[in-house]
């Protein structure tokens, strides 16, 4: 295995995400053999720990993963711990002579990871303070690692990257959304350019629509707060939603590198349409859960939730129809939603093919009572929970006469599979030590994002909307899927129903 040198710097170290995801990602890694003698963590934040108490909390971090003692304290030595406050410089100058002793101990090179799972307000004052106390390397490399969100909107992300440009090249920032370390989401490239049975018919010739959920059944959970300033428009569409959009859409790229792959992912981005504020009421719709019942589980409205405004207006649903103008793409609606409380969780991707010109199975289907309509092939590719796609086509019923059924040819990962796969945020990090930034996103398609969304953002900020507008438990408002029939289509995926006609949602 070839081991990687560096040392991590975690700004927010105590914090949930440091705890639930990079230190067992971390820990992975280290088993694996891509991390073992040089390398080592340093975790900063406002408490006041010691190295010792430091090292039983990423002890604790990674039990699940049921390491050895002998691994566990091997891995755990490696991490150091620092009471920072990021306005002060005198502590960065502290932070500089750690890192220095650990370069030398470790023999890193100079090798430097510093990764901000912190509020975005903090991060121009913490790369500015990296440079002006000299804690950035003339030796090997630093690299600048950023959670989202990035920025609120356009104009706070563009001057977010000002001040992170101003001291990081493009090239060293890796702004992470996690959804692309997701392994089916990195699989949409290898069934469309793998696949000459889907790449030849990816166009506008032959698929209808193209439908994108990120369901999710809890609510908001703890995360109130949070949600009242960001809301599911900011929170998943701005970045997850749209990332999947330009997978999706992007022309083949001449080589499968980070630079050809980011370049036609801008040009899938900048090909979406703005909407005027007046287009986007028509197309965009919003939706926040009020009370409902699932299988016999009560749940609470948004505005009940810790932390909410009583009488929020912030949605926690939201669904939409993107229209990309280009060849390719012209005149196929991508459909979005994404939502808190909803059926089931669940986040797929729907590739609704064209009608055939000509049912010939017609009469003989009329003469059964039946509809004369042929269900649409769809290619189905399952992100989270399940992993894996499937593909429904129409064959003949066994019997007398030629009686169309759909069948669908499934494939899913297996549960051992799945549960070896590197986790999301494991392959991310060894993306940033490896310096390959194809699965993060590149300052371009950020700032087209926002152009995107902000539009949308202003033109609901000028309206308002008769909240709760769903049951907690249903797939969201009716508006929804009164989107989708206006164009004569429907939802692909509606696992509502089958608890709607078993009585087991109200």
């Amino acid at each position: 295995m070839n081991e990687k040198i560096a040392l991590f710097t975690i700004f927010g170290g105590t914090g949930d995400l440091a705890k639930r995801k990079l230190y067992p990602s971390l820990f992975r890694l280290y088993r694996k053999g891509n991390l073992a003698e040089h390398f080592a963590v340093i975790g900063t934040a406002r408490r006041d720990w010691s190295d010792d108490h430091y090292r039983e909390i990423v002890r604790d971090t990674i039990k699940d993963l049921n390491p050895t003692t002998e691994e566990a304290e091997a891995f755990s030595s490696h991490f150091y711990y620092q009471s920072h406050n990021v306005n002060d410089s005198e502590h960065y100058d502290t932070l500089k002579k750690l890192s220095d002793t650990l370069n030398d101990k470790y023999k890193l090179g100079g090798n430097h990871i510093y990764y901000l799972a912190m509020a975005p307000q903090f991060f121009g004052t913490i790369v500015q303070h990296l440079k002006s106390q000299e804690i950035l390397t003339d030796n090997g490399f630093d690299r600048l690692v950023i959670e989202k969100p990035f920025g609120s909107d356009y104009d706070s992300a563009y001057q977010l990257n000002e001040e992170i440009r101003a001291v990081f090249p493009e090239k060293d920032i890796f702004r992470i959304d996690h959804y692309l370390g997701k392994e089916m989401i990195q699989n949409i490239s290898a069934i469309r350019f793998a696949n000459n049975i889907f790449e030849s018919q990816w166009n506008n010739r032959y698929i209808d629509n193209v439908q994108i959920t990120f369901a999710e059944s809890l609510g908001v959970e703890d995360r109130g707060g949070y949600y009242e300033h960001s809301g599911a428009l900011k929170d998943m569409v701005q970045n997850h939603i749209l990332q999947v959009v330009a997978l999706l859409a992007m022309e083949p790229p001449v080589a499968f590198s980070e630079a050809e792959i980011r370049a036609e992912k801008v040009k899938a981005l900048q090909a979406i349409r703005l909407y005027s504020e007046k287009e986007a009421l028509e197309n965009f719709v919003r939706g926040q859960y009020g009370h409902g019942k699932l299988e016999e589980q009560e749940f609470v409205s948004y505005r009940e939730e810790p932390n909410v405004d009583e009488h929020s207006q912030t949605e926690t649903f939201v669904a939409g129809k993107f229209l990309i103008d280009n060849f390719r793409w012209s005149g196929v609606p991508f459909y979005i939603r994404t939502g808190k409380r909803l059926t089931e969780k669940g986040t797929r991707i729907n590739i609704v093919f064209k009608q055939v010109p000509v049912n010939v199975f017609k009469d003989d289907i009329d003469k059964c009572g039946e509809k004369t309509d042929l269900p649409p092939n769809v290619l189905t590719i399952y992100i989270q929970p399940t992993e894996g796609f499937s593909m429904t086509l129409n064959g003949k019923e066994i019997g007398q006469g030629f009686t169309t059924t759909p069948v669908k040819l499934d494939y899913r990962h297996s549960a051992e599979t799945t549960g070896n796969s590197p986790e999301a945020y494991e392959k991310l990090l060894l993306d940033s030590l490896n310096g390959d930034g194809t699965n993060f996103s590149h300052w371009d398609e950020v700032a087209q994002s926002w152009r995107i969304v902000d539009i949308i953002r202003h033109a609901w900020d000028k309206t308002s909307v008769e909240f709760p507008n769903y049951a907690a438990g249903s797939m969201g408002p009716d508006a929804a899927f009164d989107l989708l029939a206006r164009d004569n289509f429907t939802w692909d995926w509606q696992p509502d129903i089958w608890y709607r006609e078993r009585g087991k949602l109200e």
